[in-house]
């Protein structure tokens, strides 16, 4: 078809010259059999591809990486042609009956017992609440429950640290390490039956505390460097075990724990287990009590109170029955690292950041509804209504790729690229969310003291961006590293047929990617041209526009794809910047699409229209201002030019999408700032605190009567514009007018009470000269 179209295009050009239409069909049929193909064009290719620096060199554990994990709707998103129908069918997971009642009990008490000025005062959690830590089994979440564990689903467990965070981000972190990446998760995973039966019902109910050691001076974001050193020899009776060195740093839950998930290279100098003198990284279980073990020192992460530590280890011997799967599973670690992270680091922290995501939009709303300043509610302001829409809707958009990374989670799928997506995203988000709340509370917001709701938010902000994959890293070489190869729908197997030297595997796969290319840019093409016009939205109503642009990103994303690596090579994973920008396209077209799908799943309900509105044009903009960076610094010579110029102006003026309106802002804003079932709603799941002193739960029943007082004030307004009242201190201005009858005694009162109470929720703390030098950050 396409040597058809191509002679069509050459002879309506006017090109008739014999010569000139011969040689072009000699070409087509030389590419078009097959045979033919292979041994002129694909067995040359091939043997320019095999040489240093063409094409991109997988190292052995770059390869594991790449393998670790599965994919999932990110494929459809980078084919440059997705499928719409089966995107927009996607649904968002539920609790079960067991789960939620976990829920609104366990967690609720767990919350209650936690008040986060105490702790941040004492340093370390009370006794009583380890003790309902342990008896309700919250290092036990993933646990089996043949295992003694709760088994729940990833949605709940996503939930639960969501609900803990909101309360306090150390107690969240506290119950959600156990359950993350450590001595269970690669239990589960990887450990013999003999090991799972003793460690993990004691794990689960708290009798053995977890910890996971693999980040050392030397090898931080680049693990597999680590130094740590495991030497097999044989004992006096005639055992095998390991002897181990190790100095590891970060390590949470370190200085509590009783068992050491421990990440070492292990070598074999008299080849005892029969796998050669280095066997490589292993994950082995210590037992923090045994001699040599040393756990005693700390950590202070920004002064938020959870136990973080170094460890170190001299000499210490453990039977090798301790590597974490038997000595089946030596020198196999970076593979389950890689494996266990794909999946973990889509619950852990994007809960985390949701959870205080919602507690921020909440708490920042209710202020903003009832601080006055000139007379009004200062988020009334168009200047504060801005950031009180971004912290609003950016939530959405977490809360929504959240929900449906879990989804998959709890398909059976292990999506490393979209849980990527969703740590590096939500720890980002939430931290612009934490920076937007501070400039609305301002003064407020700075003052520490029980009443101050995100001050320890934003000391605690930046460790979420440093953990389970630097953020930096995370962005640069993961997402689109791994995305491009992974989820590409040609790219695995070519590189795979590059290194065998394999032509039988090579030649129909570069002849696919060849006319997969072309199509995506005849595609990418007239859609720039239509804007997306032609594309058949899977929907009708007010997001089928947000389908169609979606699709014209996604054949956008996938044509640039081809282009950096046809045009790059090797060089590509070494150009950053570029990889940066293209991961933010993957990741955006991601959170478009799902954030899309839970419009549609929720039922389309036309009060989420402002929501959708924002969160549609806010993620399509941050696609298209990826894209304008790449165009402007795409680094090949020749295409380069051409990119930078003309098409990146056509671009410009005729961008994707725009950024949320003013209008968005402001509707969002009002919502935000009226007590009503729809802003519970979407800012639900966090912890609601019972106590009637608590200050969260007394500036939301503030912003409550200040909604209810509103048409009230409205009255004693218009009277004083009429003439009816004179203009006085409120005191007086109230009673005169209840004497006039503006008002009645009983809405006097409501008044009076809203006063009363919004002059208390905006007091900030004091101390005294001894109180203040007493007193923890």
């Amino acid at each position: 078809m396409w040597a058809a179209l191509g002679f069509a295009v050459l002879t309506g050009a006017g090109v008739h010259s014999v010569w000139a239409l011969t040689i072009y069909v000699a070409v087509a049929v030389l590419l078009s059999v097959p045979a033919l193909r292979r041994v002129t064009f694909s067995r040359l290719l091939l043997s320019i591809l095999r040489k240093p620096g063409f094409a991109p060199k997988i190292s052995e554990t770059e390869r594991q990486a790449l393998e670790a994990g599965g994919v999932w709707v990110e494929r459809e998103l980078l084919s440059g042609n997705p499928d719409l129908n089966g995107i927009a069918k996607l649904t968002l997971p539920t609790l079960s009956v067991e789960e939620q009642a976990f829920l609104d009990g366990p967690v609720n008490r767990l919350c209650s017992m936690v008040h986060d000025w105490d702790l941040w005062q004492d340093r370390e959690l009370p006794s009583e609440v380890w003790d309902v830590i342990r008896r309700e089994r919250f290092f036990g979440i993933i646990i089996p429950r043949h295992y003694g564990g709760l088994g729940f689903s990833a949605i709940a467990h996503s939930e639960i640290i969501a609900r803990l965070a909101s309360r306090s981000a150390a107690l969240s972190v506290t119950v959600m390490v156990p359950n993350s990446l450590g001595p269970a998760k690669l239990l589960i995973n990887y450990g013999t039956e003999a090991q799972k039966n003793y460690y993990l019902p004691r794990l689960a109910r708290g009798e053995e505390i977890p910890c996971f050691a693999l980040t050392e001076p030397d090898a931080g974001s680049d693990a597999a460097s680590i130094r740590s050193t495991g030497v097999v020899f044989r004992q006096g009776d005639g055992t095998l075990a390991i002897r181990l060195n190790w100095k590891k740093r970060w390590t949470t839950l370190a200085g509590l724990s009783t068992v050491i998930g421990l990440a070492f290279r292990l070598s074999d100098p008299e080849n005892l287990l029969a796998k050669g003198h280095e066997i490589g990284i292993t994950f082995a279980l210590v037992p923090t009590r045994l001699p040599g073990v040393d756990v005693t020192r700390r950590h202070d992460p920004l002064g938020v109170p959870f136990s973080n530590s170094p460890s170190r280890g001299t000499n210490v011997v453990i039977p090798v029955e301790n590597i974490i799967g038997g000595t089946a599973r030596a020198g196999q670690g970076w593979r389950m690292l890689m494996e266990s992270l794909a999946d973990g680091r889509g619950i852990s922290l994007p809960a985390q950041s949701s959870g205080l995501m919602k507690f921020i939009a909440r708490a920042t709303s209710a202020y903003a509804g009832v601080r006055r300043q000139f007379g009004v509610p200062i988020g009334r302001f168009q200047g504060i209504a801005e950031p009180l829409a971004r912290i609003a809707g950016l939530s959405y958009l977490v809360d929504s790729f959240r929900r449906f990374t879990c989804s998959a989670l709890d398909s059976d799928l292990k999506p490393s690229v979209v849980t990527a997506i969703s740590k590096y995203h939500a720890t980002e988000l939430c931290r612009k969310s934490i920076n937007d709340a501070m400039d609305i509370f301002g003064g407020a917001g700075i003052t520490l003291g029980p009443r101050n709701l995100i001050a320890h938010l934003y000391y605690a902000a930046p460790i979420a961006i440093t953990v389970e994959g630097a953020n930096i890293l995370t962005r640069s070489l993961i997402i689109f590293g791994q995305g491009a190869i992974r989820a590409h729908p040609f790219a695995w197997r070519e590189l795979i047929a590059i290194k065998a030297g394999d032509l039988v595997a090579f030649d129909p796969t570069i002849a696919a990617h060849t006319s997969h290319f072309v199509r995506n840019l005849f595609r990418a093409s007239l859609y720039w041209l239509t804007r997306g016009a032609l594309v058949r939205s899977p929907v009708r109503g007010p997001a089928a526009k947000y389908y169609r642009q979606l699709t014209w990103a996604s054949a956008t994303l996938g044509a640039l794809t081809d282009f950096a690596l046809i045009g790059l090579g090797g060089r590509l994973k070494f150009e950053e910047k570029l990889t940066g920008r293209l991961a933010d396209m993957l990741s955006w077209s991601y959170i478009c699409s799902v954030t899309l799908s839970r419009f549609q799943s929720e039922g389309a309900r036309r009060d989420d229209l402002p929501f959708l509105h924002w969160a549609a044009r806010y993620g399509l903009n941050q696609f298209q201002i990826a894209l304008e960076g790449i165009l402007a610094n795409f680094p090949i010579p020749i295409l380069g030019p051409l990119l930078r110029g003309p098409i990146r102006w056509f671009a410009r003026i005729n961008p994707i999408s725009a950024a949320p309106r003013d209008r968005d802002d402001l509707k969002i804003a009002a919502i935000m700032q009226e007590s009503t079932l729809l802003r519970l709603r979407h800012f639900r799941g966090i912890f609601e605190p019972f106590e009637e002193n608590d200050p969260f739960r007394r500036l939301e029943y503030a912003l409550e009567l200040e909604n209810t007082a509103e048409p009230i004030l409205k009255k004693v307004v218009t009277a004083v514009k009429k003439g009816v009242l004179k203009k006085d201190a409120d005191d007086a201005l109230l009673h005169e007018a209840v004497l006039k009858q503006v008002i009645s005694q009983d809405e006097f009162e409501k008044l009076d009470e809203m006063r009363r109470l919004v002059s208390e929720v905006i007091q900030v703390d004091d101390f005294s000269q001894d109180e203040y030098l007493r007193m923890s950050a």
